[in-house]
């Protein structure tokens, strides 16, 4: 079992960045990965990662966006640069034990209760 809490969140104007945070409490999970959800749109995988440093992005944030993780720490962090205003959503963290760095909501167990991001042009 592990608890994931996000942090980071905040409100921003186009152009900048935030980095948001994911501590896991209990044994972290191999396979991690950001989702993001806005009002009326479905959930949507942003990035992910294995415990190897394996890593993949959703197109909409690649080279804009970067995964890393913190073993000693048992966090996961998201850097965002270069925000827009269509990245608002709900940020949520996820784990998993199996599946591979899949972007698919449905491959993962384990959910943050999420923390908001809001750009503004």
């Amino acid at each position: 079992q592990v608890r994931l809490v996000e942090s980071g969140g905040g409100s921003v104007q186009a152009g900048g960045s935030l980095r948001l945070s994911c501590a896991a409490f209990g044994y972290m999970p191999y396979y991690m990965a950001w989702f993001r959800q806005a009002p009326g749109k479905q959930r949507e995988g942003v990035a992910a990662l294995d415990s190897d440093g394996r890593k993949s992005y959703a197109d909409s944030v690649e080279g804009r966006f970067t995964i890393s993780q913190d073993n000693a720490k048992s966090t996961l962090y998201l850097q965002m640069n270069s925000l827009k205003p269509e990245d608002s959503a709900m940020y949520y963290c996820a784990g998993s034990w199996a599946g591979g760095t899949s972007l698919l909501s449905l491959r993962y167990n384990a959910w943050g209760q999420g923390t908001q991001v809001t750009v503004s042009s």
